[in-house]
């Protein structure tokens, strides 16, 4: 994390960016004081540096345009991750509790801050009467929020001042959304897992589990002062059974774990008017290759064209991921004198690793990007070409894939 701090001690949302991101800060910032409250060693003056930073940005905040855009979400997180360091500012914790059109999130948040810096009265007040519920949105920016995550925001506030009945109705609901097979960007999920975290660990009267489960006709007890238990397993008959000996709810999960096939995909159907990719492989001299076949020794190069239709506006955080057979070797060339032959589009941030190319730009209305990676056929043999695939990081209805397929090197 240390690779993300920049010169005025705020955190930027790629490594060696220059310039900090205010959610970026807020985000990573609370995780630090978690970890450091935890008991566990950070990076000497990591800390330090970002809270100076924060310190800085909350006592120079000001209302504008932006707050329409989780600006002063942005403020109240800020101001809460202080708090929770032990450095609460409360002079601009009230100039924004003042402010007239303050969002019901950062109310929320804002009211956490508040009991964290000791007001519970304030606290308690702020959140009089505020709704609960949020309707479904999701955020490509900004705060890079959604409603799961705003009402997990929700239950931890709830936990911390004590209304332990109102923060109960909105973790089941909570969990209940974690358990779908349902899309969650790593922020919605993350806030969520910390939200019933808290709930469990304030409220210990239930943390006891007992069961007995029964696998291939052996029987096994559990006994846990735990919220969960996980046991792997290892059986050859499809049934199993779970006994609940305990005075608690159980709620119990079978997970299979497997690696799928070559070919086996789960993508999403594409959508080119919501997102439309074409993949190409070319030889240097820009004529088509067909990849299916290549002799040893090919330079050729991957083609992606990404193109937003403007149906669903400018798209933020898009994650472009090429994954190549091991029989092809990516040529870096920011290494070498190929990059101004095979010119890509801008990006924010590229990845280049063995095997992959992680590529994140962002993408205006109607605009369309090219990206190429320069390969070569090295090593004889059949191997797998996966599925090329590019998404909105914050938003799995925006997305497009190209499947996978079989592919050689020959002599």
């Amino acid at each position: 994390m240390k690779g993300f701090q920049t010169t005025d001690g705020g955190l930027s949302y790629w490594p060696g960016e220059g310039s900090s991101d205010e959610w970026g800060s807020n985000y990573a910032g609370h995780f630090l004081v978690e970890a450091q409250n935890a008991g566990y060693t950070l990076p000497v003056g990591l800390l330090d540096e970002l809270l100076r930073y924060q310190k800085t940005k909350a006592a120079n905040w000001a209302p504008n345009s932006n707050n329409f855009y989780g600006g002063d979400l942005s403020q109240a997180y800020r101001l809460y991750m202080l708090a929770l360091a032990k450095k609460p500012e409360m002079a601009a914790m009230n100039r924004l509790k003042a402010f007239e059109y303050l969002s019901v999130a950062a109310k929320w948040r804002l009211a956490a801050a508040y009991k964290l810096a000791g007001q519970n009265s304030v606290a308690q007040n702020m959140i009089s009467g505020l709704d609960t519920s949020i309707q479904p949105y999701k955020q490509l920016g900004g705060t890079y929020g959604s409603d799961v995550r705003d009402g997990a925001m929700i239950l931890e506030t709830l936990t911390l001042l004590g209304q332990k009945a109102k923060a109960a109705s909105l973790l089941q609901p909570l969990a209940a959304k974690l358990g779908e097979d349902t899309w969650y960007s790593t922020q919605t999920t993350a806030y969520s897992l910390l939200a019933i975290g808290k709930f469990c660990g304030s409220n210990q009267s239930s943390n006891k589990l007992q069961y007995q489960y029964v696998l291939d006709g052996k029987s096994a007890p559990v006994n846990s002062n735990q919220y969960l238990n996980s046991t792997a397993v290892n059986f050859k008959g499809n049934t199993a059974s779970v006994t609940n000996n305990g005075n608690n709810v159980l709620f119990v999960r079978l997970v299979l774990e497997g690696q799928p096939v070559a070919g086996q995909n789960n993508f999403l159907p594409n959508r080119p008017d919501v997102l439309d990719m074409n993949v190409t492989y070319k030889r240097l001299n820009g004529t088509i290759l067909d990849p299916t076949t290549l002799k040893q020794g090919t330079d050729f190069y991957a083609e992606v064209t990404v193109k937003n239709p403007g149906r669903m506006g400018y798209y933020e955080q898009m994650a472009l991921t090429q994954i190549f057979p091991s029989g092809w070797e990516i040529i870096n060339t920011r290494v070498n004198d190929n990059q101004s032959i095979l010119a890509s589009s801008p990006f924010t941030y590229q990845d280049i690793r063995d095997d992959r190319v992680f590529t994140y730009f962002n993408i205006r209305e109607n605009e369309s990007l090219v990206y190429k990676v320069l390969l070569n056929a090295s090593y004889t043999g059949r191997y797998y070409l996966s599925a090329v695939q590019c998404e909105a990081m914050y938003n799995n209805d925006i997305s497009a894939t190209q499947g996978g397929k079989w592919v050689q090197v020959v002599r």
